[in-house]
């Protein structure tokens, strides 16, 4: 990843216009795809309207959680590969309870109250002096990616309604106290960015999770497209986190040449080579109650 010092400067100015405009490629194929995919939901929420009203129960909520973990377990204990993953996905479809159609819905709300947190957050930060008053890339980037979640709030939004359920209009229970009781402790540029990349870290991995959870592959299609841009937007804060509260890096001069930065440079956005789960909101975590 291209974010190096030039002048005096810790990031490199035309790498990162870059990095922004790539996320804004990526999310605008997420956005395409939102759009061509809302009639067809709307049919598949039409159809499933007919068969009776959806009703999650804890108890169902707790079966289809479990029943989940236990197809995950398996591939964790020796099913591997594409065969493996394939396998997991039909098994796990055919689980699927008549109440999976309102567990797609609670996701999506989820989804917007991680969006509308994100939003929040950003926002916050653009008032901060040492962000508004810095780089003037940086502060494009947050407006940049600010905007994007705005987008994606819109598109889940719009999804749920498609699908018969209520919008979420709150922010996410779980994170909104932790964002709130950091914003006090916000004194650096290096402070919101590890606050940034913990909501971007949350994003991307509850929508990793959620991919086999959606019984309705129209939500999943989409899930899967605004995660490919919140995975980059976790990529770059990483960097930068790296740049900010790391001298080896940012003491190499650009003329050094990229064979001169430390290993860390180029496996610090993508320490490993798939996210895990382990910070992923469940299902019920931002539903509508």
């Amino acid at each position: 990843m291209k974010i190096l010092q030039r002048r005096g400067r810790l990031v490199d100015d035309q790498a990162f216009e870059e990095l922004i405009e790539e996320s804004q490629d990526l999310h605008s194929d997420a956005l395409v795809v939102a759009k061509a995919t809302l009639p067809d939901l709307e049919d598949f929420a039409a159809d499933r309207r007919q068969a009776g009203p959806l009703e999650v129960t804890p108890s169902d909520l707790a079966a289809f959680n479990a029943s989940r973990s236990t197809l995950i377990n398996k591939v964790k204990l020796g099913i591997g590969g594409a065969v493996g993953v394939g396998l997991v996905t039909s098994m796990f479809a055919q689980k699927a309870s008549a109440a999976d159609g309102g567990i797609d819905v609670m996701m999506l709300q989820t989804a917007v109250s991680l969006e509308l947190l994100a939003v929040a957050t950003y926002g916050a930060a653009l008032t901060l002096p040492f962000i508004k008053d810095g780089n003037p890339v940086i502060v494009k980037f947050a407006q940049t990616t600010m905007g994007q979640h705005d987008e994606h709030r819109a598109a889940f939004s719009a999804q749920t309604k498609a699908l018969g359920g209520t919008d979420q209009t709150k922010t996410n229970p779980k994170y909104t106290p932790v964002v709130e009781a950091a914003k006090p402790t916000l004194k650096t540029a290096a402070d919101v960015v590890k606050l940034a990349a913990t909501l971007e870290q949350v994003a991307t991995e509850t929508y990793l999770n959620d991919l086999n959870m959606f019984t309705d592959k129209t939500s999943r299609v989409l899930m899967a497209s605004v995660m490919g841009v919140e995975c980059q937007h976790l990529a770059t804060l990483r960097a930068v986190g790296a740049l900010l509260g790391s001298p080896d890096l940012i003491k190499i001069p650009l003329g050094a040449g990229i064979t001169k930065l430390p290993a860390a440079a180029g496996s610090v956005a993508f320490p490993d080579a798939f996210e895990g789960v382990t910070m992923a909101s469940p299902p019920e975590e931002g539903a509508v109650k």
